[in-house]
């Protein structure tokens, strides 16, 4: 399979100059979306419950083999996208409990399994090791899951923990297109700010109907708010508040080395936004990585981060002095002052106590698919949320598989901090703060899941990725 795959890039590189590639693939998007629109307004949308998944994952294996860089973007954008989407859905045919359209964005990483078999018995000579452990981590929990769970939530769980890993690892071998990954990166999640922001800020204000029913019939009021106008935590266009507030967290980051008449506005819209969400964690970890990005650079460069933010705070602060908004953030900003008092403290403070010691002494873990339990009432699979990925990771790797997959991350921090290619590459050292970042909230979160573990896993690959690119072209540091 892999030779025929070489023979066919060989081939349209004869036969095809990048511009027409490049319209093919467009052509295919395009095509993609006009065929979700169609069926969505001719009375057909509960065909795209099965039709979505189905295109998404064409158009990705097209893009994957015929336009690598596009196939990067357009996985981003599934991701940001397909939950809205879903919600779109659910609101014009019903409730599904379900959440089927939500495979898409793993359907389309999955595609990235490809490159894991063509490059995996050379990987390790080339520095891929971590991603090795972390695969070969996540397939021991995949084989004690397939012992003790049903098959249905194993397969989910597998989806979840090994898409981030080989996404990874696709970005990382394919080192040699650095640049250009890096340029993609910078437009997607330049647009993701603008937009995901500014919908996010018309979710809060407006409320509208499609979100309201979601919350309604999904029962998370406690995490995401009340159905009303001003009385929602702000989630956007993305699943829940936490996968808005990792990837805003990181499209507010990168903005530091974006350029260009949109930066203002997206981070106008971007910051409010993020302020709604009233995400303390990734609060935190922006703040974080800030201070990484401003440890790691020159003088000139931290100037220029210095005159950033401060602007950004001239555009932001005054539309956080309007009420209601003032009172939202201002009540979340004071939380900080007396965490002992708060009950998400509370409760992540209690789920260590009672579960930590059972999760160390779990020494071959429950396997993949153990936080997916059957609702014997409906009969769906429903998720069992464990606020800790260091928990999460014990529950369900054991020791067996936590030792490798911890191991992984542990040796991506030690190589990512030691590149000195961070003082002249701003993309390079602000990938590694959100690479770094989103590791030190797996304390309270399994960020190593979902669109969280998509930019954690993906962002190490782009540091290693870029410094590996700078050794290859004899740049010394």
């Amino acid at each position: 399979m892999i030779s025929k795959q070489i023979l066919f890039n060989s081939t349209l590189k004869e036969n095809f100059s990048p511009q027409e590639r490049s319209a093919q693939a467009w052509t295919v998007i395009l095509g993609f979306i006009l065929l979700t629109i169609t069926c969505y307004f001719a009375g057909a949308a509960s065909m795209l419950r099965l039709v979505f998944p189905a295109t998404s994952l064409l158009v990705a294996l097209f893009l994957y083999l015929r336009h690598p860089i596009l196939y990067i973007g357009f996985t981003w954008w599934i991701w940001f996208l397909t939950p809205l989407f879903a919600r779109l859905v659910d609101y014009r045919i019903g409730w599904d409990p379900t959440r089927q359209i939500l495979i898409a964005p793993y359907l389309v990483v999955f595609v990235t399994i490809i490159t894991l078999l063509r490059y995996l018995p050379s990987a390790c000579r080339q520095g891929g090791l971590p991603f090795i452990l972390g695969f070969f981590g996540v397939l021991y929990a995949f084989l004690v899951g397939l012992i003790y769970n049903s098959p249905i939530p194993v397969a989910r769980g597998l989806l979840d923990w090994l898409c981030p890993i080989i996404f990874g690892f696709h970005i990382f071998m394919n080192w040699r297109d650095y640049p250009s990954y890096r340029q993609n990166i910078q437009r997607v999640f330049l647009w993701c700010v603008l937009i995901v922001g500014t919908y996010g800020i018309y979710q809060f204000v407006v409320a509208p109907e499609w979100d309201r029913y979601w919350l309604i019939e999904s029962k998370l009021f406690t995490s995401s708010g009340d159905p009303v106008p001003f009385g929602m935590r702000v989630w956007s266009t993305l699943h829940s508040v936490g996968p808005f507030g990792a990837v805003m967290q990181t499209g507010l980051l990168l903005l530091f080395t974006n350029s260009g008449k949109l930066i203002f506005p997206a981070s106008a819209v971007g910051y409010l936004s993020f302020l709604l969400a009233q995400a303390r964690t990734n609060w935190i970890g922006w703040l974080f990585g800030v201070i990484m990005i401003m440890s790691s650079a020159k003088t000139r460069v931290q100037m220029r981060l210095i005159t950033i933010i401060l602007v950004m705070a001239m555009c932001v602060v005054p539309l956080i002095s309007i009420e209601p908004i003032s009172k939202v953030v201002t009540a979340r900003l004071e939380s900080f002052s007396n965490l002992q008092e708060d009950g998400s403290f509370k409760d992540r403070s209690g789920s260590y106590d009672r579960n930590l010691g059972l999760a160390l002494s779990n020494g071959l873990g429950n396997g993949l698919g153990n936080t997916w339990k059957v609702n014997e009432k409906t009969g769906q699979i429903e998720v069992v949320v464990i606020d800790s990925g260091i928990l999460d990771m014990f529950f369900t790797l054991g020791w067996f598989g936590a030792i490798p997959y911890l191991g992984a991350l542990i040796l991506m921090i030690f190589s990512v901090i030691n590149y000195g290619e961070a003082r002249f590459d701003s993309f390079l050292s602000t990938a590694r703060a959100i690479a770094i970042a989103s590791c030190s909230q797996l304390i309270i979160g399994s960020g190593m899941l979902s669109v969280a573990g998509m930019i954690l896993w993906g962002f190490f690959a782009m540091a290693m990725a870029g410094h590996k690119y700078y050794q290859h072209q004899g740049i010394k540091v």
